[in-house]
């Protein structure tokens, strides 16, 4: 009888010990799986309700140059996360965000200033760029059947109408600006004065500047 006793504790302890490890190995696998918030990611593996026309992969730009491979929008985690929860807001309204322009990496900097060598339209990959450290995106909206909404200028137009502080603007334009930047504010995010299109993400400020690059397979 009690060798009968001792298996039943000896098959309990063994049950409750494989059980143990499944379980360590879901906590272990879920660690493993987490993201760390400045690891660049690719915006398309997180969402797919973003319009996408980035400029620098093509030469419909100020530059009238293509400087990059390949139209990929990558930035850091968290801005990734600020982004999906801002474009989210403005589902809500009847519009979603239409990009630009996402992480730069330092080498395309470079080669932008290059180009034109003039820091006030393109920043000095010496002091690099909030797009060299992954937390700025350039974006505009577009309502429910795909239209830009008005914003008063064309992306990178380099005069005072770009201005966040223009005001000879009609009231639609106005409207907006203060619907674009109200709701890229509320998810964690600057303006930028002169460009109405330029958002940075107030925890990215700090990020190191990095030369990351992706694959355009």
């Amino acid at each position: 009888m009690s060798k009968y006793i001792n298996s039943i504790f000896f098959l309990i302890a063994l049950f409750s010990g494989l059980v143990a490890n499944a379980q360590n190995e879901v906590y272990t696998s879920e660690a493993k799986q987490a993201i760390a918030d400045t690891v660049f990611v690719n915006l398309k593996d997180f969402s797919q309700d973003f319009i996408y026309d980035m400029k620098y992969a093509t030469d419909d730009n100020f530059l009238k140059a293509k400087v990059y491979d390949c139209a990929e929008c990558f930035l850091r985690y968290k801005t990734v996360q600020a982004l999906i929860a801002a474009n989210n807001d403005f589902k809500k309204k009847g519009y979603k965000i239409k990009l630009y322009d996402c992480y730069r990496p330092l080498s395309i900097q470079k080669k932008m200033w290059e180009i034109v060598s003039n820091p006030e339209y393109v920043a000095d990959p010496k002091k690099g760029s909030i797009h060299n450290r992954g937390g700025a995106v350039d974006i505009s909206l577009v309502d429910k059947n795909g239209k830009e909404v008005d914003m008063g200028t064309p992306f990178d137009f380099f005069g005072i109408q770009a201005s966040h502080n223009y005001t000879k603007l009609s009231n639609e334009v106005k409207s907006n600006r203060k619907l674009l930047k109200k709701v890229m504010i509320k998810n964690g995010f600057n303006s930028f004065d002169s460009e109405w299109w330029h958002y940075n993400l107030k925890t990215g400020l700090k990020d190191k500047v990095s030369n990351q690059k992706w694959n355009c397979e």
